[in-house]
């Protein structure tokens, strides 16, 4: 995991906050096993709900004996380091998966807790939540890494990182349609990542424009192939970006001139979406 900054034997305070965390860590582990071992598992959503409620609790007297903290640190980056996936690596599944879930309370605890964030700690907690995030979809538990990733979003924001934001803002889409329990909920989700990655990716969908205009060009030259290869390619392209009257290219072919106009209403669908996608990615509207 990312090289965290703090204090390698942390103070009573953070020690027994610690312990405090590891203990409701645990108890949530075991709820977390049940529902994984579930032969037909519930809404994942739910054991959000049960981990938000465990955080608030966590909270409700979490009282840190001063509002400052020493130089940049994280307060629980011990916690941090032992979710690391090299320290991991030799682990039991069982055994990460409570440790990677210990980690993911610890940084609830520091984003929502009364200490204030620095620049520097609101970017090493995003990386350690981006760093949770594949760790629980690893783990089967993608509702929890769209949390991580939801989290991380929202610290790059405050950071002013629009790469972080795009980076998490695709993982926490992707992690979001993986956690429906319907597989048709998932189609339209696992589309809009084909075609353009959520948004987060406008330029992928130059390559389906390329060949939805090589599919169109295709068809009208095979439904009026009297005007020949070069004349359809021609019509079909200008047709694509501005639409032509069928009635003026000099075709009779009714299923040619179909296409004609099929092809203009796609082309001004795909452009739109293309720009607008454009410019939310160039000017963060």
């Amino acid at each position: 995991m990312t090289e965290h900054i703090g204090f390698d034997r942390p103070g009573d305070f953070v020690a027994s906050k610690t312990t405090l965390i590891r203990r409701h860590a645990s108890a949530f582990t075991d709820v977390v096993a049940d529902f994984l071992r579930a032969a037909h598992r519930p809404d994942e959503y739910a054991l959000l709900d049960d981990l938000n409620h465990r955080v608030e609790q966590f909270l409700a007297d979490y009282v840190p004996p001063s509002t400052r903290r020493v130089g940049d640190s994280l307060v629980f980056a011990h916690l941090y380091r032992d979710a690391d996936p090299v320290t991991l690596e030799s682990a039991g599944r069982e055994h990460s998966c409570e440790t990677v879930l210990t980690a993911l309370f610890a940084a609830e605890i520091e984003f929502r807790g009364p200490l204030r964030l620095s620049r520097t700690q609101s970017t090493l907690l995003a990386d350690v939540y981006e760093e949770l995030g594949a760790q629980l979809s690893a783990h089967s538990l993608p509702a929890h890494a769209a949390l991580a990733y939801r989290q991380a979003y929202r610290l790059h924001t405050i950071t002013e990182n629009p790469r972080g934001q795009d980076r998490c803002g695709l993982k926490m889409a992707r992690a979001r349609t993986k956690a429906r329990r319907r597989r048709v909920r998932r189609l339209p989700g696992a589309v809009s990542d084909l075609l353009c990655g959520y948004g987060y990716r406008p330029f992928l969908l130059l390559a389906w424009i390329a060949a939805e205009i090589a599919v169109f060009v295709t068809a009208f030259y095979l439904t009026a192939p009297d005007i020949g290869f070069p004349t359809a390619v021609r019509i079909a392209l200008v047709n694509f970006l501005n639409p032509v009257d069928p009635e003026s290219v000099g075709v009779d072919s009714l299923l040619a001139k179909a296409t004609l106009i099929v092809e203009s209403y796609a082309g001004i669908v795909s452009t739109s979406v293309f720009f607008a996608l454009l410019v939310r990615q160039l000017f963060r509207l």
